[in-house]
């Protein structure tokens, strides 16, 4: 039995990494009978128990216990959920406030469940090279509002090169995801972090102005990054763009936990378990009607908190 790293799943076969050896793998038959809720039982990023028939493919007998993932709610099966990546260092939020325009909405819901599964995270702006001083002035107070909750935000171009080398030092030995709408760049922006990768691109929808799908299933490319300083194998997670990230599992009692910003307010609260919607003395609102609080991101939490109830 070998141990071994889940790079790529399609369908129902598992591209497996074990030392140099990359093995095609599929899921014990009676594996995915044990009752979860899950529609993908193994994910990338995952380590797996598994052995080698006499074809040369694997079968997987075991998932190891994961230490974190992102986990959205599934887009047709609305009771079921979908890992999108296990065993994660870094959440790299993709987006980007040209075309197509990322909403705080979507960046928030990503950067929540990070925070709920104890994945730290950051917010990527690509395509920095098409702002003009309209966006400019848009970004900056995007930015504000996440610098602000305690977020790391960096400023790229995929395209110049802008921003890369600090993304890199950022990256460099760690297992990262990208994650974000279509058409935000991730693909080519992990081909410009490593052009040796040569992943497929693609432009923007003609009629509806969005990203096309080009990353049609998740993957972990195995890269050798180079600092300047030192160069370490780095997990570059490519996953199919989201147009919406439906989030999963969340009482309206927590949530506000996992927004940093208001976690260090909470204990101001009058009452314990104030979901800091319409409760007396409730210090998140407060902090809000004063400046302290962003606007925008608490309109957020409140349409978040009306998921949570349906």
């Amino acid at each position: 039995m070998k141990e071994g790293l889940v790079i790529r799943t399609t369908g129902s076969w598992y591209k497996v990494l074990a030392d140099s050896l990359s093995v095609d793998c599929r899921l014990r038959g009676n594996y995915r009978l044990r009752g979860s809720r899950q529609t993908n039982p193994v994910a990338v990023g995952d380590r797996v128990m598994f052995d080698i028939q006499d074809d040369g493919t694997g079968i997987i007998h075991d998932i190891l216990d994961r230490r974190n993932y992102i986990v959205r709610r599934s887009v047709n099966l609305s009771k079921q959920t979908h890992v999108i990546a296990a065993n994660i260092d870094l959440l790299c939020v993709v987006a980007t406030l040209g075309l197509p325009r990322t909403s705080t909405g979507f960046v928030d819901r990503l950067l929540v469940t990070a925070e709920a599964y104890h994945i730290p995270a950051c917010v990527v702006f690509n395509k920095v090279d098409l702002y003009d001083d309209e966006l400019w002035e848009a970004h900056r107070e995007m930015k504000a509002i996440y610098t602000a909750a305690g977020y790391t935000v960096l400023e790229v171009s995929a395209l110049t090169g802008e921003g890369l080398d600090r993304l890199r030092e950022m990256i460099v030995g760690r297992t990262v995801l990208f994650s974000g709408h279509s058409g935000v760049g991730k693909s080519a922006l992990l081909n410009a972090l490593c052009p040796d990768l040569d992943l497929r691109t693609g432009d923007l929808s003609d009629w509806s102005l969005k990203g096309k799908h080009t990353t049609t299933f998740a993957e972990i490319h195995p890269v050798p990054l180079n600092t300047g300083h030192s160069t370490e194998t780095t997990f570059l997670i490519d996953t199919p763009g989201i147009k919406e990230f439906g989030m999963v599992d969340f009482s309206a009692q927590e949530l506000s936990h996992f927004f940093p910003e208001m976690r260090e307010l909470l204990h101001n609260c009058h009452f314990a378990n104030c979901t800091h919607r319409h409760e007396p003395q409730c210090a998140v609102r407060q902090a809000v009607e004063e400046g302290r609080l962003s606007a925008e991101r608490y309109q957020n939490y409140l349409t978040m908190l009306a998921d949570t109830a349906r």
